[in-house]
């Protein structure tokens, strides 16, 4: 995982003296006693360039050097274990302040050494005490420059003085009244993501918490950035400000239209893929090719909002949005007939469409839906191609007055897909299930591993870098694999950084009918190591669930660490629908102990062991199929 930064090591000020006392000369030809290194603490988290984002609590880890066994350490005043290796984590209070100072004091034989470590934290927002109203400027949303077509509205949400009369005085005369937003608090990221206790989540209602409605029209058409004052008034006492958005009107009668390129750059080294959002930097939902057209119906500053279709929208990069000449008429027409194409490895479905569509593949267990928007079905001939036993019925369904789906029904659960535009037809490739040996269901097949990062990764206490372990334990489990019959194939040898395109590319490159990427976990600020730590893995499309959890299953075996389960998880190193693709979270590089394993041969081993029985599992359960 990338949350934590690199070693950052704040040593005493002392230095390392030699142990050798001043003035005794060496005898002639003497070899010189290694000199010992002094004793002092080292700090990998949090750094000189790190900002905490917790508030109450949160980790500090790193490492006792220079001792000579059976160090004690106090962190602010409280006992904290020490590996033997030198090792250690700490949970310690955090003040309200956005600086916290924390002493470290070790002890090894007669020797002590003192760090003070003096940990910045995120600056939040005090109102003023002499003030009975106040308005937190760094809580306005939206804020920036929105478009969007008359008609709809924009929700507005600001922090401001408890009990407060709140309202938005426009450019002409009207206001917007705000309302108390009575909903539980919501939980940080982190907590919905990483925490294991159901008590993070039991938050009270904000008592200083606004929402309002604005109707989309034009504000601030004269380029100011900030031209509608927000008020709040408390006994008599009134705190005004500007709030920053700027709001422009799009006009849908002769509306834009887009066409899609993630490499507007002309790098050539993007995945030719513009990926689509339900809200703005969302979770990944739609992944449109290049050259895919669409009508823009509105922005968020570097967002832009697709219309897919009359009820369905989608949000992706403006960066890869490229406005076509005015006049171009929306994309749209109808779908005629279509045709499978079986071949040895894949089945295709071939699409005519009056142009290169927005699409969505949705996947069951034995079905694959094609949703196409902007167009009406005139589909009077669906062509099998012959009786494969792949596809065992095709059907088509109108469910919206301009979105079509085609839905393929598979006899074999999905082992994966692709997609791409040929001309205007899109076609849809349908991998076959490899044959595999029950018996030996290694034997043949064709596996990816990924070593997790660099770029970035987790540090543990006493410096282990995630990309090394990583490296390590992918080699392991290769040889395991090989052992068994499998060709193996790692995505990185060494620690020369690989983007993440490239990773996914070279599973599909060399047609790997598996892909697992091996991490170790970290977490975020203010999440008590101590109680979320654990195994867990995670998927994307939901043919990659029983791999996944076969892999979790193995390693919580292997490892014999808490199970945290497997989940699903938008990381680019599972989104590949070639193959059924895992990332696995084995331990936790920010424990001592789970360091201490991923740093030796019989750890990565048995995490090794982990990702090989896992696979098989996978494998040899895919094998019992019908």
């Amino acid at each position: 995982m990338r949350w934590l930064s690199g070693a950052l090591s704040l040593l005493c000020a002392a230095g390392c003296a030699s142990a050798r006392p001043r003035g005794v000369p060496l005898r002639a030809g003497a070899t010189p006693a290694p000199a010992r290194e002094s004793l002092h603490i080292s700090i990998v988290y949090p750094g000189p360039t790190d900002v905490i984002q917790a508030r109450d609590s949160t980790f500090l880890f790193g490492a006792v050097r220079g001792g000579v066994g059976r160090e004690s350490l106090t962190v602010a005043g409280t006992p904290v274990p020490v590996l033997a290796n030198g090792a250690w984590i700490a949970w310690v209070p955090l003040p309200d302040d956005t600086v916290a100072a924390v002493r470290l004091v070790v002890r090894s034989g007669g020797d002590s050494a003192v760090q003070d470590v003096m940990a910045r934290i995120a600056p939040r927002y005090r109102p003023p005490p002499s003030r009975a109203a106040w308005i937190d400027t760094t809580t306005f949303a939206p804020s920036g420059t929105l478009a969007l077509p008359l008609g709809e509205g924009i929700r507005l949400a600001v922090r401001a003085a408890a009990g407060a009369v709140v309202r938005l005085r426009l450019p002409w005369g009207a206001t917007i009244p705000f309302v108390p937003d009575t909903l539980p608090a919501e939980p940080t990221w982190g907590v919905r993501a990483f925490a294991t206790t159901t008590t993070a989540y039991r938050l009270p209602p904000a008592a200083d918490r606004y929402v309002a409605w604005l109707p989309a029209a034009p504000l601030c058409p004269d380029g100011k950035s900030a031209c509608a004052t927000l008020e709040a008034v408390v006994a008599g006492d009134t705190a005004t400000t500007r709030w920053p958005l700027t709001v422009g009107l799009m006009d849908m009668s002769f509306p834009t239209i887009v066409v899609l390129n993630d490499d507007t750059a002309h790098t050539g080294t993007t995945d030719s893929l513009t990926v689509g959002k339900s809200v703005p930097g969302g979770t990944y939902n739609w992944f449109f090719p290049t050259g895919t057209t669409a009508v823009l119906s509105g922005r968020w500053n570097d967002q832009a909002r697709l219309q897919l279709s009359k009820s369905s929208v989608a949000w992706v990069n403006a960066a890869d949005v490229v406005p076509l000449p005015a006049g171009t008429p929306p994309p749209g027409g109808v779908v005629g007939s279509v045709r499978l194409r079986p071949g040895p490895a894949s089945i295709t479905l071939r699409v005519p469409l009056p142009e290169k569509l927005p699409f969505q593949v949705a996947e069951q267990e034995r079905t694959l839906t094609l949703r196409l928007y902007g167009v009406a079905s005139d589909i009077n001939w669906m062509q099998y191609g012959g009786t494969d036993p792949l596809v065992t019925r095709m059907s088509y369904a109108q469910p919206a007055v301009d979105e079509v789906t085609i839905t393929l029904e598979l006899a074999r659960r999905v082992w994966g897909y692709r997609t791409r535009f040929d001309g205007r037809d899109l076609l849809l490739e349908i991998r076959r299930p490899p044959a595999i040996d029950p018996d030996r269901p290694l034997k043949g097949r064709t596996i990816v591993l990924d070593p997790g990062h660099p770029p970035v990764g987790a540090t543990g206490p006493t410096g282990l870098w995630e990309p090394v372990a990583t490296l390590a334990i992918a080699l392991k489990a290769k040889a395991l694999l090989e052992q068994a019959g499998a060709t193996v194939l790692l995505t990185r040898t060494d620690s020369l950084p690989v983007d993440l395109y490239p990773r996914t590319h070279f599973a599909e490159l060399h047609d790997a009918e598996v892909l697992v990427s091996i991490h170790a976990n970290a977490l975020p600020d203010g999440l008590n190591p101590f109680v979320n730590n654990g195994t867990s893995v995670y998927y994307f499309h939901p043919r990659s669930a029983p791999l996944a959890r076969a892999l979790d299953r193995a390693l919580v075996t292997e490892l014999g660490v808490r199970d945290l389960g497997m989940g699903r998880g938008d990381y680019a190193l599972v989104r590949p629908t070639w193959m059924p693709a895992a990332l696995t979270e084995g331990l936790f590089i920010m424990l001592p102990e789970q360091e201490a394993m991923l740093r030796s041969d019989e750890g990565q081993g048995r995490y090794a062991r982990g990702v090989v029985r896992g696979i098989e599992a996978f494998l040899r359960e895919r094998a019992q199929e019908p």
